[in-house]
């Protein structure tokens, strides 16, 4: 049986290697937290358990398989039909926060569609960047959409990568670099479900809905 390949959209084949590449880079993390967790309880290892050393890697694996999984629902395939639990939420809020400057506050209750969930993982990710020296993300649900509020000291602007979100714009945006691909797929996104997204921002802050 041949397969037409041309039935699959380059984004949804894009989601796809994000998928992928998320679950094989998963399962080796989770290996060596377990690793770490069975060296913690072994009594051949006195006092291991409170060894910088050791907390450091146990520390670095908790952060680096909370961004995986942030980066999974952001990049992989999105299944019609799927809902994101509110201690779901949390956790890839959390995830997202790892190993970066930010402190994110979530204000939303209930299930949501994992299509919107994705929608605010890319956008978490494309204030991060605005955000390099760190700063404050208020994260709420406001029916039937979503208003992200950033406070910061600094904010990096790029009125030409932001342009990505901005339909009106659109035509002047810059190619984003691997690290800024979530602009570009954010409107991607957007558009394909519908969505209007609205930017504002200024030196110490910005505003974020869909």
């Amino acid at each position: 049986m041949t397969f037409d390949t041309t039935q699959i959209t380059p984004g949804d084949l894009a989601a796809l290697l994000g998928s992928r590449l998320c679950h094989d880079l998963v399962s080796p993390l989770g290996a060596i937290g377990n690793g770490v967790e069975l060296l913690e309880m072994s009594p051949d290892f006195p006092g291991l358990t409170n060894s910088p050393e050791l907390r450091l890697i146990a520390e670095s694996v908790a952060a680096a398989r909370g961004r995986i999984q942030a980066f999974r629902m952001a990049f992989g395939q999105s299944r019609g039909g799927q809902r994101v639990s509110h201690v779901e939420l949390k956790s890839l809020v959390d995830g997202a926060a790892s190993n970066s400057r930010l402190k994110i506050d979530l204000n939303a209750d209930g299930d949501f569609s994992r299509d919107e969930i994705r929608m605010l993982m890319l956008a978490l990710m494309c204030l991060e960047t605005a955000m390099p020296w760190g700063g404050r993300v208020v994260v709420l649900n406001c029916a039937p959409g979503w208003k992200l509020v950033a406070e910061a000291d600094r904010m990096k602007q790029d009125p030409e990568l932001w342009s990505w979100l901005d339909e009106a714009r659109r035509q002047g945006a810059r190619a984003p670099l691997p690290s800024e691909v979530q602009f570009a797929l954010l409107a991607e996104a957007a558009q394909s479900k519908g969505r209007k997204l609205t930017v504002e921002m200024d030196d110490q802050g910005a505003e974020l809905t869909f």
